[in-house]
């Protein structure tokens, strides 16, 4: 564990210090699934609808740099819609990284909706660099289905009814994508943590009590029993905590 404060000066080692406390395992042999989430000290996951009044500058950064390091950001249908998501956007830094990586040169996004629901001139479709990849199901209207895959979305079929997340990360693992960045929201993240696919949890602490009636960081069936994480570092800058916990699997 580190225990350490956030450098936040933008100096070269400090950048480098950062790529590697968030780097991920070296060629993974599976699907290895890192949740990044943001959250009050009451809990609340958002404010106002949204997570960004939880959030500052610093964690921003460290969301940007998880992205850097990804292969494919994974989000909820209806995260992607309230938060306004649009592709991964290029930049001098991005590139460098992720060229000095072996990666390419910006990570899809991968949204998860049972029914198809993501508009087809979302800027998903509409402001981004590479086509995003829907997570859907076989009863998900058609129409809709062909929409997106006419709008460019690389449309998967990953479940009946619902998305089977297993098969969903199944899916990614095919064309390459293993180092899974996951956003939330909070269904998509109990989702993950039902079906223990849960590798890693990044929690920034925000110095805010919210009261109200936001949602905790999972909202899914209810792991039993609950699955145990181990305290791989804490960093922090100025109030907020940057808390890093890895799953204990046997």
């Amino acid at each position: 564990m580190v225990d350490e404060l956030w450098p936040v000066d933008g100096a070269r080692e400090a950048d480098e210090r950062l790529e590697a406390h968030y780097a991920y395992p070296e060629n993974p042999h599976r699907p290895w699934v890192r949740v990044n989430f943001v959250s009050s000290l009451d809990g609340a996951v958002t404010s106002g609808g949204s997570s960004r009044p939880l959030s500052d500058p610093v964690d921003r950064k460290v969301l940007s740099l998880i992205r850097d390091l990804s292969d494919v950001i994974l989000v909820g249908a209806g995260t992607a819609v309230a938060e306004g998501y649009r592709g991964v956007k290029r930049n001098a830094v991005r590139a460098e990284r992720r060229t000095r990586l072996g990666l390419s040169e910006v990570p899809p996004i991968a949204v998860v909706t049972a029914r198809a629901a993501l508009p087809s001139d979302s800027p998903l479709l509409t402001d981004t660099l590479v086509p995003p990849i829907v997570l859907t199901c076989e009863s998900a209207p058609a129409q809709q289905r062909a929409a997106l895959a006419e709008a460019g979305a690389d449309v998967v079929i990953t479940g009946t009814d619902r998305v089977d997340l297993a098969v969903a990360l199944d899916a990614l693992d095919q064309r390459g994508l293993r180092r899974i960045g996951c956003e939330g929201g909070p269904q998509l993240f109990g989702g993950l943590v039902d079906a223990d696919l849960v590798d890693e949890l990044c929690l920034t602490l925000s110095p805010m009590l919210t009261s109200g009636d936001a949602g905790r960081i999972a909202a899914g069936r209810g792991a039993e029993p609950p699955h145990r994480m181990r305290l791989e570092s804490v960093l922090h800058s100025d109030s907020l905590l940057f808390l890093r916990y890895g799953r204990m699997r046997e």
